[in-house]
């Protein structure tokens, strides 16, 4: 295969869906007593079938998490960039046909976001942006990441997807993790939530993460927005895509991301509900279907939901987090991109892990080793 398109072309998404909500309480146990797990193994574990399995599940990835990561959870903070976007995606507060006030940062504000975060210990961060490509560009990136690079020692970004020179770019520059999702891996569906913009060309989006595994990116971070289809479903075509990059870029690491989706500024209902107790489910697939894995919970989640699946499964969270463009100290009223649901300061999360006798970390220690990692 010479991309993840031929792959999923082989597939009919009605007739994934039917296998997974037709597995049998065989498929889960045989799922359950594997321990190389397959595609359809974990097909079994987020079907219905599995759903009364919840408490082995949880209790097995936690002992998989523990053998694997330790009992440590990695802390980070996204700096929003800008709220400035060329594309209509219909649940997006920055969507372009939103009435709102726009703003980019300056080098200034930059380093007062930057000043903001450092001062509550966070040594590793996200750089998040809408997709304007004109303005905020490879260029305007490469500058905030030389602003910032004194300041943290590790930067993330969750930006539009670029050109594979562009992330070679980026990883000249000490980029540690790029973060791209696809949305959704229904073809049709796509296109209605992204009408308009570059973000319309499904197969453009889809080739994003081979662009960044060409490129050497350590770290590559995926995910589906959960509501816009069958979780199900986007699910088992986001680990297939998971599969498939790693038997291509074996060298790199790979998070996946859970985003519910949330209230924004003209956003549409969520087309599929997914519940707390539904979403854990998919966690504990997807650690035992993946110990290496590594799972990020936002805090787009409740701090209840986020306190209990700290011994589950969890390696990564963030906290403290601001989704507005200066929204720690520069511009705090500026529109989110979506509304928080966890609020809470980054002590109080860190005392919180260590109740749960985790320890907070406030960097990937590997990125130390990156050389002999990789």
């Amino acid at each position: 295969m010479n991309d993840f398109k031929e792959i999923l072309d082989q597939y009919s998404w009605e007739e994934v869906q039917t296998k997974i909500y037709d597995a049998s309480d065989q498929d889960v146990h045989r799922a359950l007593n594997r321990a190389n797990l397959t595609l359809n193994d974990f097909m079994a574990l987020i079907s219905p079938a599995a759903t009364p399995y919840l408490e082995q599940m949880a209790l097995k990835a936690q002992q998989i998490t523990q053998r694997r990561f330790g009992k440590t959870i990695q802390l980070y903070a996204p700096l929003y960039l800008s709220n400035e976007c060329q594309n209509i995606c219909t649940y997006c507060g920055f969507s372009m046909d939103n009435k709102i006030r726009r703003k980019t940062l300056n080098n200034t504000e930059l380093l007062l976001e930057a000043m903001a975060l450092k001062s509550m210990g966070v040594n590793h961060v996200l750089l998040v942006s809408g997709e304007a490509n004109k303005t905020v560009e490879i260029n305007y990136f490469l500058n905030a990441i030389e602003l910032l690079k004194p300041h943290f020692s590790q930067i993330s970004v969750e930006v539009q997807p670029l050109e594979q020179e562009e992330y070679q770019l980026l990883q000249a520059a000490g980029v540690y993790a790029i973060l791209v999702y696809q949305e959704t891996y229904h073809r049709e569906v796509y296109k209605k939530y992204h009408p308009k913009g570059k973000k319309s060309n499904f197969d453009y989006r889809l080739d994003t993460p081979d662009r960044i595994g060409r490129a050497g990116i350590h770290k590559i971070g995926l995910g589906v927005l959960l509501g816009l289809e069958d979780w199900r479903v986007d699910s088992f075509f986001t680990a297939t895509h998971i599969s498939y990059l790693q038997k291509q870029y074996w060298q790199t690491r790979y998070s996946i991301s859970f985003p519910r989706l949330r209230p924004a500024e003209g956003s549409v209902a969520p087309n599929f509900h997914l519940s707390d107790k539904h979403l854990l489910q998919l966690i504990c697939a997807y650690r035992l279907w993946n110990e290496n894995l590594e799972i990020s919970i936002s805090t787009r989640e409740n701090e209840s939901f986020r306190d209990h699946i700290i011994p589950i499964g969890v390696t990564t969270m963030s906290a403290a987090s601001k989704t507005n463009p200066g929204g720690y100290v520069v511009d705090p009223q500026a529109l989110e991109q979506f509304e928080v649901s966890d609020e809470r300061d980054m002590e109080t999360i860190k005392n919180q892990i260590r109740k749960m006798g985790y320890d907070p970390v406030m960097k990937d220690w590997e990125s130390n080793y990156s050389g002999l990692v990789r």
